[in-house]
Order: structure tokens, then sequence, then C-alpha cells
């Protein structure tokens, strides 16, 4: 049985239903990259040495500035769901990031303005945080901008660029996964050049003009995405995500007493018609059973939104359900990459930073990871996915949740490194203070980290946009962001137990981390402790992306049999749909990584 109720809005189409000759693919996206590229030159070298600005020039003390900086990194994550669901449910991709980036730009101007003038900057008043009144405001006005709006792009940008391929089309289905490796390298390029290039200036020449190139280089950026915009494919956007998902929920809890169909096939469904490839549907699958009796419809209920839902709308909540798992078990490998931000830096400053008269500005040390990641991303590209392609036959070399987990393997590895040459690091140190071991030992650790990154980011961006429904893509695409964002708030409560637990065991009535010293405390043990704790996460992430069911491999045939015709109110000529029930063996391809 099966009911379109006239007046509601529908589902996305489908990227084919709007390809128009001209606009999409790599021209498009070129855009997008320029703007990503530019965008990342401010926002990744001003988050690497805010800490110093903040302690410089704001006058907090060492955890006040290190806690804001974590805190607007996660909070900056976190709002990208914003900018995701506003581009799936009131306004375009596009628009989306016309009111975000807008929001970015006024933040960077404010605060070139405050680091430019020094009456609009707080005293030194030896408390932990010296900001009041209209210059605590302007302050936090100005971070609260930043992070709404640098997120609010990110949530809605990477869909759109991906909405410029057609994943029906196998040459574009191909191009797909190039375009999330090159969006990767545009950001690691653009961030490169924010760690070198900005982070001497703002140390060097003045943290405002730090600022005003971060603003000039966010704004060209801008004119570039702007400059784009008669080559992009736009969608229109529909239905409330988070209506559909509390569509299903209610009637499920409504509907729980109700005896589910053993055959799948008397559920509720729209049919469409076969020429009509504009409005996706989602096969039956087998998984969370229980939401299926969101599509029941009763014998003497009429057919309405809340009342009863298709089987298509209830697999979408079911594929949201099953990314739950998979988001939590990267959380902890983006907690691994706030240390190399933190613990990392700090590590930099005790060691020999020099190449010959030039010396490194601590807060370029991330630039290594980067440079690794610039120089690698092209080898994988043009390389490593045609080589795997030919084996795999996937578009993508490998899937998503098998590049994933080589990423937190390689997160494992780094962990165990950074141990090691922290050991070797405060070895050195304690016996000849004046002879550092040299800088260049962080290489190892952020170099495999690199690597992992650009495994897993680029393989967690692609598996949310592909997996998710039509019109949930920028909100699915924004759990990348997501879980970035709860790494950076786990790793403040990791440091914050750490310490307590390990000071009641300790003689010096100190915990591992405690104080600034770096000679004095146990970052060592720190590292061992993420490093065993990765390792025992993967073998969760193991489990679940075994589990996990490819929409991919939930193709729908929508062609109605004959005789299915059944009479419905005011014109809704529908049929019930015969559903292709999953196949138990098209998960095994999921994870290969310890599964097959």
């Amino acid at each position: 049985m099966c009911c379109q109720e006239e007046g509601t809005k529908l589902e996305y189409n489908s990227v084919s239903s709007y390809k128009i000759k001209g606009k999409g693919g790599f021209r498009a996206s070129s855009f997008i990259y320029g703007f990503v590229g530019l965008d990342n030159i401010g926002f990744v070298a001003n988050m690497v040495s805010m800490v110093l600005y903040l302690s410089f020039k704001m006058h907090f003390d060492l955890s006040g500035s290190a806690n804001t900086v974590t805190n607007l990194l996660g909070s900056t994550y976190l709002l990208s769901i914003i900018g995701g669901f506003i581009s799936d449910t009131y306004l375009s991709r596009f628009h989306t990031i016309l009111i975000f980036g807008t929001a970015e730009i006024l933040a960077w101007t404010l605060m070139t303005i405050q680091g430019r003038y020094s009456s609009l900057q707080p005293q030194v008043c030896g408390k932990s945080n010296c900001l009041e009144g209209g210059i605590a405001l302007l302050f936090y006005g100005s971070l609260c901008l930043l992070a709404l709006g640098t997120g609010g792009v990110r949530g809605a940008l990477p869909a759109l660029g991906a909405d410029q391929f057609d994943q029906n089309d196998p040459n574009e289905a191909k191009a797909l996964g190039r375009y999330f490796n090159w969006l990767l390298l545009s950001s690691v390029s653009g961030s490169a050049i924010g760690v070198t290039v900005i982070v001497w200036v703002s140390t060097n020449k003045g943290w405002w003009i730090g600022f005003l190139i971060s603003l000039g280089a966010t704004f060209l950026g801008f004119l570039i995405f702007l400059f784009g915009k008669p080559f992009y494919r736009l969608q229109v956007p529909a239905e409330s995500p988070l209506t559909r998902i509390l569509q299903v929920i209610t009637v499920a809890i409504r509907n729980r007493k109700l005896q589910s169909p053993e055959n799948p096939e008397e559920l509720y469904e729209i049919n469409v018609k076969e020429s009509d490839s504009s409005k996706p549907k989602i096969a039956h699958t087998d998984q969370f059973r229980y939401l299926d009796k969101a599509a029941i419809l009763p014998k003497t209920v009429e057919p309405t939104q809340w009342t009863v839902c298709t089987v298509t709308k209830v697999e979408e909540v079911k594929i949201l359900t099953r990314m739950m798992p998979i988001i939590a078990s990267t959380i902890l490998m983006n907690t691994c990459l706030a240390q190399l931000q933190t613990f990392s830096v700090q590590q930099g400053y005790r060691m020999n930073r020099h190449f010959g008269s030039f010396e490194i500005p601590a807060p370029s040390v991330p630039v290594i990871p980067l440079l690794f990641m610039c120089f690698l991303i092209p080898i994988y590209d043009f390389v490593f996915v045609p080589f795997a392609r030919k084996i795999t036959n996937h578009p993508s070399g490998i899937t998503q949740l098998q590049r994933v987990g080589v990423g937190l393997v390689l997160s494992i590895i780094s962990m165990g490194i950074a141990a090691l040459v922290e050991i070797k690091r405060k070895h050195q140190s304690l016996k000849n203070p004046l002879e550092p071991i040299h800088v260049f030992w962080l290489s190892f650790q952020y170099g495999i980290f690199g690597i992992a990154d650009m495994f897993t980011l680029v393989g967690m961006l692609e598996f949310f946009y592909k997996e998710a429904p039509e019109g949930m893509r920028s909100l699915s695409t924004s759990f990348t962001w997501i879980s970035l964002s709860f790494g950076y708030y786990l790793s403040s409560v990791f440091v914050d137990i750490i310490n307590s637990v390990t000071k009641r065991f300790s003689q010096s009535n100190k915990g591992w981390l405690a104080g600034q010293d770096l000679d004095q405390n146990n970052l060592q043990l720190f590292y061992w402790f993420l490093a065993i704790l990765s390792c025992l996460n993967f073998i969760n992430y193991l489990y679940w992306a075994s589990w996990y069911k490819y929409k991919s491999d939930d193709k729908l045939d929508t062609k109605p049999k004959s005789g299915d015709n059944v009479t419905l109110p005011k014109s809704a000529s529908v049929s019930r749909v015969p559903f292709l029930k999953a196949n138990e063996n098209d998960a095994a391809d999921v994870s290969s990584i310890g599964h097959k």
C-alpha cells in the first residue's frame, strides 16, 4: 500500500536529474579547490599559533590559552552540523556557503582590528584571564563568528563539490574519489603555506598583519568560489532531515504493538515510473527491524506522513543509525591528532630547530605532516588507486571503510613512535640540556600520522557523502567534522583524567602531564596510553566496519510488477514495489582488514 500526498516536499532529486551540459565536473570543483586552499592558509596557521597570541597579547595563562584554542577548534567543527543541516533543509549549499563565508570574513576583520590597536587589548593583570567589558565582547564575539562561519562553510562545501559528480555515471563515479583526494590536497597545500609564511609573519612582524593576510586570503578564496557559480550543479533543498527522522521514530513507536509482515514487500512504499530515476529508492534491509513498524499501514488508518512512512524513509534512518558506530570509532584518532598539535609543538620548543642559519618557529613544526601529504596524495591518486582498482574493481581502489581502517592502524604506529621519540628527547635533555636532539626526529611521528590522516579524512568524507540519503548529504558529510570536534574535546578530558588519577600514585604528587617542564613529566607514558587505547579502538572498529551494510549494495528495482496496482484516494496512482532482499554476502567487501 502506498500514498503520495499532494503539496508535501519530496526527497532530493539525484544528481542525474539536474545534470546540464557544461556544468559540474572538475571544472566546477576547481573553484572549490581554490576556496579551500586559500581559506586554510589563514585558519590553520592561526590555530597552531593562537596559543602564543593569547598568551602574549591577550595575557591568558598557559592553561587558559590552550583551552581556549581547543574549545575554538572543537566548536568550529561541531558547528559544521549547522551548515550541513541548513543546506539540506532551507537553503542550497551554495547560498549556505555565501552566508557563513560572510560571517568568517567579518570575524577576520574584527580580529585584525583588535590585534592592530593596543587600546582594544587588555592590560596585564596577573590573573588567568584579563579580558573584561567591551574588549572581552569584541574578542569572544570575533571568535564565535569565526567558529560559526568556518564551521558552516565546512558543513556545506565538501558536499557541494561532490554534487558535481554523478555516482550513476561510471566515469564520474571514479572521478568522485579523485575529487575528495584533491580536496584534501588543496586543504593541506594552503595549510602548509599558512603554518610557514603566516606564522613567521605573525611571530616576527605582528599578529595583526598575520590576521590581515588571513582576511585577504579568505576574501580572495570567497571571490573565486563566487566566480564558479555558472559552472556548479545546484540542488534545491527539500524536507528537513530531522523531520524525516522524527516521523520514522514517532510512527515506529506508535506501531510498536503491530506484527511486522514476514514478507518485506508488504511494507509501505511509493511507486515511481520506470523512467523517473530522479526519486531514488532504497531497498529494504534486515537490520533494525523494529524500525520497519513505521512502514506498516493499519487497515483503518488514512495514510499521511505522520501515520506511515515509506520503506525508503525508514532505510534512511537505518543508514544514519549504522553510521553512528563508525563515527564513534574514529574519534580517538582525532584525539591523537590533538596531541600532535599541542604536546608535539611543545616538544619542538625543546629541540634543535636550526636548519643551517635558519631557525624554524615552533608553531611551524606541524608543516612536516603537511609536506608529507602534499607529496603523497598525488602518488596515492595516480599510482595506488589505479593499481588497486585493477585488483578490486572498486572505483576508489579500496572501499571507504578499508581506507579509514588503514588510517587507524597508522595512527597507532604514530603514537608508538611519538613515545619512543619523547624517551630519546627526554634522555638527551636530562643528559645535556645544551645539546638537544634535532626537531627532525618529530618528522617520523608527524609523517606517519600525515599518511594516516590522508587515508582517514578522505575516506570519511567520501563514506559519509556516498552512504547518506540524497537529502541528508551535507548533514552526513559534517559527521566527519563532528568526529574531529569530539576528538579535541576528548583530548582535554583525557589530560584532566590522566593528571587526576596518576598524581595519586606518584611520589611527587604530580600527574604525568602536570607543570610546564616536559623533562619533569611523563609525556611518553601518555603517548603509550593513547597507542594502547587506539589498538583496542581498532578492534572495535573492525567489528563495526565488518557489520556495516553499504548502501551502494542495496539497489532497488523500482519497476512495478504487472498486477500490483491498487486504488488509492485522489489520483495517487501507486503500487506496491517489490524489494530486492539484501544479499548477506554483499557485506564481505566492507572491511577486508582483519575480516576476510
